[in-house]
């Protein structure tokens, strides 16, 4: 009896230790801590409490709940492409890239059932009301203003669901194979088009530099041409002024020659005259001189000569001239 009672004590025993540590892991468990950057949803009795924010917290049993666990980091959404029409009736398929964040966590939790489908789903709906108000060229080249459009509109309607979009990108804008064959074809054209004009602009511009260049050849040939002229010019008039200057100091050489040579002359006859003076000439040797003088100018080519009353004796002189002649000849 005793070993029944202690065997029914012992295992009352394990029971109740095995409750108190199951208690334990409970009670340790209801300690919770929200890590950095992310939101618990809190429910009592089935209705909302509180949020946790980042921290530890404690979590009654049976009584409170995590409704759920609401990261408050940027996620990236690529969505499959969605068919669309454009307002010139071509379909092409654009799929879209949504970046969003979760700004209440309450609103995210209970404002809508599958909030990833719901922003797809808006996503399509807006994108086909946007491309079909545009044409298939304003489509392909106004990328940065439906993106802006589908942002702005995405952004306000999930505001009530605790969202914000930060934006969405068209990843890929996928046009008919036909349409891309004629794209593709108009491309081409366009090329070949730039190709001519820049062509025809090269060859423009050959010509034009063809010509510029030499309209510059003849100007610099003009310039070269006149300027030898000018040395020419130059050259002779330097000439014809060393010729002029050669000419006046040969005359004034001459000049001086001459007038020195006149001055010879006079000096040689005002000393002649000196020395006459000094020996006392006789009458006959003044008579004499003066037939000279008078002889010098009738060889001059005066048709007029006017003899003085003194030549009347030079009959006697010279006959006395005579005689004095022929007795030295004889002597």
């Amino acid at each position: 009896m005793d070993f029944n009672t202690d065997a029914i004590f012992g295992f009352f025993g394990l029971i109740v230790l095995g409750v108190i540590f199951i208690l334990f892991i409970m009670f340790i468990r209801c300690f919770r801590i929200v890590p950095q950057a992310h939101v618990f949803v809190i429910e009592r009795f089935g209705s909302f409490k509180c949020e946790w924010q980042t921290g530890i917290h404690f979590l009654f049993p049976f009584i409170d709940r995590i409704a759920g666990k609401v990261s408050l980091k940027e996620k990236v959404v690529d969505f499959k492409p969605q068919p669309v029409i454009t307002k010139d009736n071509v379909t092409m398929q654009i799929d879209t890239v949504v970046f969003y964040k979760v700004t209440d966590a309450k609103q995210y939790i209970y404002g809508v059932e599958r909030p990833l489908a719901a922003i797809e789903n808006l996503s399509a709906t807006t994108l086909r009301n946007i491309i079909g108000e545009l044409e298939l060229d304003s489509t392909l080249t106004s990328r940065d203003t439906i993106n802006t459009k589908i942002t702005a509109i995405l952004d306000q309607d999930t505001d009530r669901w605790g969202i914000k979009v930060v934006r969405v990108e068209l990843k890929n804008i996928i046009p008919p194979r036909e349409i891309q064959d004629a794209m593709e074809k108009q491309m081409k054209a366009e090329r070949e088009r730039r190709e001519k004009i820049l062509q025809a602009e090269g060859d423009k511009k050959s010509q034009i530099l063809v010509a510029e260049g030499e309209k510059e050849s003849q100007i610099l040939r003009a310039q070269a041409k006149k300027e030898a002229q000018i040395l020419e010019a130059e050259a002779e008039k330097q000439a014809m002024i060393l010729r002029a200057d050669a000419v006046k100091e040969q005359k004034v050489l001459e000049a001086t020659g001459e007038a020195q040579a006149i001055e010879l002359v006079q000096q040689a006859l005002a000393d002649s005259l000196v020395k006459l003076n000094n020996a006392s000439p006789s009458e006959r040797v003044i008579q004499l001189k003066s037939l000279e003088a008078f002889a010098k100018a009738a060889d001059g080519k005066s048709t007029k000569i006017i003899i003085p009353s003194e030549i009347q004796g030079l009959a006697g002189l010279a006959a006395g001239l005579k005689s004095i002649a022929e007795s030295d000849t004889k002597q």
